[in-house]
């Protein structure tokens, strides 16, 4: 005896009743206005502080303007007069800028990796003592360029580092460290590898701090036999997230440099660098936009100093961004 064949029940798709109806805009916001009041407050700063000025300045950089008379729109030119016409950009404030951010940006990140590393080692009733003793200089930058360093760069004998060098007798006569050119972007160089143990520097003590003890006893059984290894194999991926905030803060803070330059001008009384050797791509901006009032052509360079920092920051999210299914 055969049995009746019984036709499967098959329910209609979405695309058969008809396409379905998405919520407007202000429908969804209306629903999630409790998120959207959360959001707003960084949603509005962001827009006035980053997302309004890199506007401003895209928009100038299409202008020729000195802030007194009316603008007059000269399309692309303050670009091509960059790469054309400024000598002390091609000269100096590029080749200056790639040689301080390739030297402070990895040194300075090992640094803080280094340190943070080694602060986690100790016991704990004593990290916050070291951690406070090597964060402070971030703190306190504007003081210390003010006067501590003077005082140890002075180019007499009466400087720290001149006096050592003196009584040791590496050489015979003071060297003008804040006055020649062969020495001054080291200075700088220096000054800014004191003055990286900032955000990242905390953020990647933070992170070693959340890693799971557990991580390093089963690596262990696994074939992990020495501290490199650790670091290669589980500390390293572990904070992953916190090294990528902290090379991000390093790329920033590292084209903001040129600060350190125009602070040591105005306190050893000089007009510019000597033979321009600490002239940074910031300061060439500073010289455009403050002294020249040529705020198109400054626009320009700023937009140009974007472009850079959007690229190293890329290339950051490649190095240390998530991989895969992470």
């Amino acid at each position: 005896m055969s049995q009746a064949a019984t036709a499967p029940v098959v329910s209609p798709s979405p695309q058969a009743a008809g396409p379905l109806k998405r919520k407007s805009l202000w429908v969804r916001m209306r629903e999630n206005y409790s998120a959207y009041l959360f959001v707003a407050p960084f949603f509005i700063v962001f827009t006035i502080y980053v997302v309004g000025p890199i506007v401003v300045a895209l928009g100038l950089s299409l202008f020729s303007y000195d802030a007194v008379s009316a603008p007059k729109f000269i399309g692309f030119s303050n670009f091509m007069s960059i790469f054309t016409e400024d000598r002390l950009f091609l000269r100096h404030a590029l080749p200056n800028t790639f040689f301080f951010a390739v030297i402070v940006g990895p040194v300075g990140y090992l640094l803080c990796f280094a340190l943070a590393w080694l602060i986690h080692q100790l016991p704990k009733k004593y990290r916050d003592y070291f951690t406070l003793l090597i964060y402070f200089p971030s703190m306190a930058a504007g003081v210390n360029l003010g006067i501590v360093w003077i005082v140890l760069f002075a180019s007499d004998k009466t400087g720290y580092l001149n006096s050592f060098l003196l009584q040791i007798g590496l050489i015979d006569q003071p060297i003008p460290f804040l006055y020649s050119a062969q020495y001054f972007m080291w200075v700088m160089i220096f000054i800014s590898l004191w003055q990286s143990m900032g955000i990242g520097f905390l953020a990647m003590l933070a992170g070693l701090q959340t890693i799971n003890t557990e991580l390093y006893e089963a690596g262990s059984v696994d074939g992990i036999s020495n501290r490199l290894q650790e670091i290669y194999y589980i500390t390293i991926p572990s904070i992953r997230p916190q090294l990528l905030f902290s090379a991000v803060m390093s790329v920033v803070a590292t084209f903001k440099g040129g600060i350190i330059g125009s602070m040591l001008m105005a306190s050893t009384g000089q007009d510019a660098t000597p033979g321009y050797s600490g002239l940074l791509l910031t300061g060439h901006i500073d010289d455009f936009f403050k002294l020249r009032y040529e705020v198109g052509y400054s626009a320009a360079l700023s937009v140009l100093l974007l472009v850079m920092v959007l690229a190293m920051t890329r290339f950051s999210f490649f190095l240390f961004g998530p991989k895969g299914d992470e």
